[in-house]
């Protein structure tokens, strides 16, 4: 394996370990505050559940739009890499 190859495996472990930390992470913050104002009010557990919920679906919607981002990205220069090598060999 190449640096270059062993550079971006690196790099993409480290993106799918930060993914994976704010996916766990954030929703928990967030309901941890939830509970805290849940005991304060007297609520439990409308401000846990919300907050949980609401921060989730944000980490999970993010999660998907930088995915199919990135994935466009892909596409593009994989196309771009045809047309180059249609090019080259002049059938186009």
């Amino acid at each position: 394996m190449s640096e270059r190859e062993q550079r971006n495996l690196r790099e993409g472990a480290g993106d799918a370990f930060s993914a994976a930390f704010e996916l766990i992470v954030t929703p928990a913050i967030f309901g941890l505050l939830g509970w805290v104002i849940d005991r304060q009010l007297d609520l439990f557990p409308v401000f846990t559940l919300a907050l949980t919920f609401v921060v989730l679906t944000y980490e999970v919607w993010k999660l998907y739009r930088n995915y199919s981002d990135s994935m466009d990205i892909e596409l593009e220069a994989r196309r771009a890499a045809f047309q180059e090598s249609r090019v080259q060999e002049g059938t186009l």
